[in-house]
């Protein structure tokens, strides 16, 4: 876990990355935030960056929910209140953080381009033979073929993501089972999510998750206070697209709008 502390802060910012990547990728957001007055804590997550443990392997999904909760809490210490941001699978493993560790409880959550679902799934046969390997072969890797143009449309993040050695290629059997599992219980745990001010932020053209269930979990979503946005012509890394500038500040005005209702 790192920390950037900003002069005289307003609050604390926890970023969660998604798949494959890792904290150095969201330096641009950390700026902003750390600008604008806020503290920010990352990490990377277990399997993932530079974290020691298997690299594109987890055990079990509860490894991601226990590192979120572990960062919520240091940001609680170092200065209240706490907004969590969570990207693509980053964004689910929020979402089942504050699912199943009641009652931490964050001031408000922003999920950008949620993974609920996935927009391109393996064929029937894989999907069954890795239903097999999961109890056989767990850490047997296979290619996940997300590339990062599927991703983004900011020609810069290609060229930086083409030669990052920790950009991960290949997931286990394992890990992909349990992401499986995680996104069906994101749905059927919905009521376990705490009412707290949620912003969901989904790229319009995101070719990597799907974007129809990301609002159909918004809308199932029994929070008093919700904004679903979805950014026309963004692909799925909508923090890293050409008007990333324009959607961090759609994002602070949502984080200035509950510290203003917290005065």
């Amino acid at each position: 876990m790192w920390k950037w502390e900003a002069e005289d802060p307003k609050g604390t910012i926890v970023i969660v990355h998604g798949a494959q990547e890792h904290h150095g990728r969201y330096t641009w957001l950390m700026d902003q935030w750390k600008t604008n007055g806020f503290n920010v804590i990352m990490g990377d997550l277990p399997g993932q960056g530079l974290s020691t443990r298997r690299r594109g392997h987890i055990d079990n999904f509860d490894e991601y929910i226990e590192e979120v909760e572990k960062w919520i809490k240091e940001a609680y210490l170092l200065k209240p209140p706490v907004f969590v941001i969570g990207h693509s699978m980053g964004a689910l493993a929020v979402i089942r953080t504050l699912q199943e560790k009641k009652p931490l409880m964050v001031d408000g959550v922003i999920l950008s381009s949620p993974c609920l679902k996935l927009l391109h799934h393996p064929t029937k046969g894989l999907d069954v033979l890795s239903k097999g390997l999961n109890f056989i072969l767990p850490k047997t890797k296979f290619k996940t073929g997300l590339t990062i143009d599927k991703a983004t449309r900011n020609e810069e993040i290609r060229r930086t993501a083409a030669g990052d050695e920790l950009y991960i290629t290949k997931v286990s059997v394992r890990w992909y089972r349990e992401l499986v599992q995680s996104m069906n219980q994101a749905f059927t745990g919905i009521e376990k999510f705490p009412d707290v001010p949620v912003l969901l932020l989904q790229a319009g053209d995101d070719l990597i998750v799907d974007k129809f269930a990301s609002e159909t979990w918004f809308n199932s979503l029994s929070a008093k206070e919700k904004t679903y946005k979805e950014w026309e012509g963004l692909y799925h890394e909508i923090f890293n697209e050409p008007e990333r500038a324009r959607v961090f500040r759609y994002a602070k005005a949502f984080v200035d709008l509950q510290l203003e209702g917290s005065d």
